[in-house]
């Protein structure tokens, strides 16, 4: 079986932040109740429409089967795309690789 992951674009300061509370929290969750997430092929989209010209970014990879809080893919009506949003906090061991963004 293979490993579905998904993605989520954050600052190095909110990973920072994640790693002393032992879960990752962003502004969505308090705003929209959700993590904003993408799959591989929303990836340059996400980052060319919300994170163009930002430093100090990463690309967090992680594992679906392994978040513990409500995981939906849901419709993105202005572009016509169903994108994955966590429901709640994200437990840091879902988070399977951590990559630096060089270039947005």
């Amino acid at each position: 079986m293979s490993t579905k992951l998904i993605y989520h674009i954050t600052t190095k300061a909110l990973w920072q932040e994640a790693l002393q509370a032992n879960a990752y929290s962003c502004p969505s969750i308090a705003a929209e109740g959700f993590i904003h997430c993408c799959e591989s092929n929303q990836i340059a989209g996400v980052l060319e429409r919300y994170y163009k010209g930002q430093l100090n970014l990463l690309q967090l990879s992680i594992d679906q089967s392994l978040i513990t809080n409500e995981l939906k893919y849901e419709l993105a009506p202005s572009i016509n795309e169903n994108f994955p949003h966590i429901y709640g906090t994200l437990n840091l061991n879902a988070v399977i690789f951590v990559d630096e963004i060089i270039n947005t």
